[in-house]
């Protein structure tokens, strides 16, 4: 699972022209879930998310997370996360799990997200999105589970 973590004062998300959620200070988390993720992934990342300390004390120091600033969350599934790019000049999408199963890990990480208290928004699965940020600082934050070690 591969997954991008903004830092934003503010983002949105559209779907054929009409805005469909949006956040004030938080992070937008885009997730790339790859054909052999699994629920155990899913508990990684969302343990990761909540804890990652990436906003800035009162020295300018990242000492707290989402949850202890009260941020909000946006999250966009993105499958393009999952591309291969080692051949060629044309990414491949092969690793990239099937869309049915990938809406159902998806919803999982949104339902573990939202019982963290927070406000979490979401994009619309498998639609063509428009997505606004502006990041702070800027700060981005890349997670891959496959490459922990």
């Amino acid at each position: 699972m591969k997954v991008i973590i903004q830092r934003v004062s503010d983002a949105s998300v559209s779907v054929d022209s009409a805005t469909i959620a949006s956040i004030n200070s938080g992070i937008v988390v885009f997730i790339g879930i790859n054909y052999d993720d699994s629920e155990k992934d899913i508990h990684k990342v969302s343990k990761k998310i909540l804890e990652l300390r990436i906003f800035n004390d009162n020295n300018n120091k990242t000492n707290f997370n989402i949850q202890e600033v009260k941020g909000e969350i946006l999250l966009i599934s993105q499958f393009t996360l999952c591309a291969d790019t080692k051949k060629g000049n044309r990414p491949s999408f092969i690793k990239a799990m099937e869309p049915k199963g990938a809406k159902i890990l998806f919803n999982k990480l949104f339902s573990e997200l939202i019982n963290s208290g927070l406000k979490i928004f979401k994009g619309k699965f498998g639609s063509m999105m428009n997505v606004k940020l502006n990041n702070v600082g800027p700060m981005t934050i890349i997670l891959d589970t496959k490459n922990e070690k």
